[in-house]
C-alpha cells in the first residue's frame, strides 16, 4: 500500500518506519524542514535504539522518504496516519491545534478514496469530528479510522513490530477490513470496535497502567514506615494472575510524553462528561508527591539543610533508553533542589542536551557533568533517578572514593544492596528502610 504518515515524532517516525519495513511505500511529513533534512541525510532526531538502522535500510530500498509537503504526499495515498502532536493544555485537556491544521490540509489534497487513520491520542469523539471537518471540504470519498498506539520510548520498534494488540475503530467493515490486512504482518490480536471505545482504549489502559504505579509508590511509602520491603510485596503480588508484575515497580513516579498527559486528559474528559473521576485524580497527587520523597531523604541524610550541598543526579530522562525528558521527575527534583540552595552536577548518557533546552530551570547553577563519575565527584549526595546501565552497573567502591561524602539516593531500587553494605554507604532506597553508615 501507498501510505502518508503525517508527524515525525516517536508515534509517526517508529509508524512509518515499521509500515515501510513490512512491505508498504511510505511517506513521512513533517512540516519542520530542519527535521526532514536531518531525515533525508540519514540521521533521526530522537533517540530510540535500532531505529536509525531500519530506517536507513528502508529508504536505501526505496520504501522509505521523507518530506515537508503534505498536499502532494496525500494524493497518491491510500492509507494517510495522522501521527502529530497532542500537547497538553494548562488546563489539562488536549491541544487539539496540529490535529485541525493537518485535517484541513489533507481534506484539500484528497483525489480519491482514502482511509484515514488516526493515530495521534485524542478525546473521545475526537474521530467523528474528523469525518465531519473533511466532509466539510472535500466531496472525495474516505473513511475515519482510530488505531491507538501503545509503543513504549525506548522499545518503540520492538513493540511496533511485535504489537500485544492491534486496537482498529471503524464504523464501516470496508475500512476495518483493509486496516485490519495492512497490519496482518505484525502478528498480533486484532480488535475491530467503535470509534469512541477505540479512543478511551488508549487512555483507559495508560490511566490504569498509571494506577498501578502510583499505587505501588503508595505501598513502598507505607513499608518504609512498617519495615517492609516493597519489592518482595510487589513480587508476591505479581505472582497473583489478577494482578500481574508489571507497573510494580516502586520508584520516584511516572514521566514521559504519554502517563501524564494521558491521565490529565481522561480527568478533563470525565469532567467535561460531569463525571468526578477521584480515583485518576488521586494518582496524579500520589505521582507528584513521589518526587518530592527524594528531597526529603535528602534532607534526613544531610541534617535537614541543603544550602551549599553539592548534589549529584544520575539520570535526567523519564526512563532508560531515551533522551526524552518531557515530565521527567528529574525536572521537578532539580527546580527543588535549586530552590532549597543546593549546587547540581548532573549526568545523563544522552538526554543532557535536552535537559539544558528545558524552560524555568536555573541552568546557569547546574554543572553540567562530562561523566557520571565527573558528577558524583567532590559531592555531598548522589540521587540516581533514572535507571540506565552505567549506573546500575556502576563500581560503587569507586564512588564511595569519588564522592566527599557517601550519601546515596536510590530512587529506582536498582544498585547492589549487598556492596551498598559492605561499603558501609549511607544508602536510601524507595519502599525500604534506609542503610546505615557501619
Amino acid at each position: 500500500m501507498k501510505i502518508t504518515v503525517v508527524g515525525t515524532g516517536y508515534v509517526g517516525l517508529v509508524s512509518g518506519v515499521c509500515f515501510a519495513e513490512i512491505g508498504n511505500t511510505v511517506i513521512c511529513v513533517d512540516k519542520e524542514l530542519e527535521k526532514i533534512q536531518l531525515l533525508n541525510q540519514g540521521t533521526i532526531p530522537i533517540f530510540e535504539p535500532g531505529l536509525q538502522e531500519v530506517m536507513v535500510r528502508n529508504v536505501e530500498q526505496q520504501r522509505l522518504s521523507f518530506t515537508d509537503r503534505l498536499g502532494e504526499s496525500v494524493k497518491e495515498a491510500d492509507i494517510v496516519i495522522l501521527a502529530v502532536g497532542t500537547p497538553s493544555l494548562p488546563s489539562g485537556g488536549v491541544d487539539m491545534r496540529a490535529i485541525d491544521a493537518a485535517v484541513s490540509e489533507i481534506a484539500r489534497a484528497i483525489e480519491k478514496y482514502t482511509i484515514i487513520i488516526v493515530k495521534s491520542t485524542v478525546p473521545v469523539g475526537t474521530n467523528n469530528a474528523i469525518k465531519r471537518k473533511i466532509s466539510e471540504e472535500t466531496k472525495q470519498p474516505f473513511d475515519v479510522v482510530s488505531v491507538p498506539e501503545f509503543l513504549r520510548e525506548g522499545s518503540a520498534l520492538s513493540d511496533t513490530m511485535k504489537p500485544d494488540r492491534i486496537i482498529i475503530g471503524a464504523d464501516n467493515d470496508k475500512a476495518a477490513t483493509i486496516v485490519a490486512r495492512l497490519h496482518e504482518p505484525f502478528n498480533a490480536p486484532v480488535m475491530i470496535t467503535d470509534l469512541h471505545s477505540a479512543e478511551m482504549i488508549k487512555y483507559a489502559s495508560n490511566a490504569f497502567l498509571a494506577t498501578k504505579i502510583s499505587f505501588i509508590n503508595e505501598i513502598a511509602n507505607i513499608c518504609e514506615k512498617v519495615g517492609a520491603q516493597v519489592e518482595e510485596v510487589a513480587r508476591g503480588m505479581g505472582m497473583d494472575g489478577r494482578i500481574g508484575p508489571q507497573f510494580l515497580k516502586a520508584g520516584i513516579g511516572y514521566g514521559g510524553s504519554c502517563f501524564p498527559k494521558d491521565t490529565k486528559a481522561l480527568i478533563q474528559i470525565a469532567g467535561n462528561a460531569e463525571y468526578d473521576f477521584k480515583l485518576l485524580k488521586s494518582v496524579v497527587e500520589v505521582n507528584q508527591m513521589q518526587r518530592q520523597a527524594v528531597i526529603t531523604k535528602l534532607e534526613q541524610a544531610l541534617a535537614g539543610d541543603l544550602s551549599g550541598k553539592t548534589i549529584a543526579l544520575w539520570g535526567l530522562a523519564f526512563k532508560p533508553n531515551t533522551d526524552d525528558v518531557r515530565e521527567s521527575p528529574a525536572i521537578d527534583i532539580a527546580i527543588r533542589l535549586l530552590q532549597q540552595g543546593a549546587k547540581l552536577k548532573v549526568y545523563d548518557p544522552v538526554a543532557m542536551s535536552k535537559f539544558r533546552d528545558l524552560p524555568d530551570i536555573e541552568h546557569e547553577r547546574i554543572y553540567y557533568a562530562h561523566s557520571e563519575w565527573d558528577a558524583a565527584a567532590d559531592s555531598d549526595a548522589l540521587c540516581l533517578l533514572t535507571e540506565w546501565e552505567i549506573f546500575k552497573q556502576a563500581d560503587l567502591q569507586k564512588l564511595q572514593q569519588t564522592m566527599k561524602h557517601s550519601v546515596v539516593i536510590d530512587g529506582r531500587n536498582v544498585l547492589d544492596i549487598d556492596q551498598i553494605r559492605q561499603l558501609g554507604i549511607l544508602y536510601y532506597p524507595i519502599g525500604r528502610p534506609p542503610l546505615s553508615i557501619n
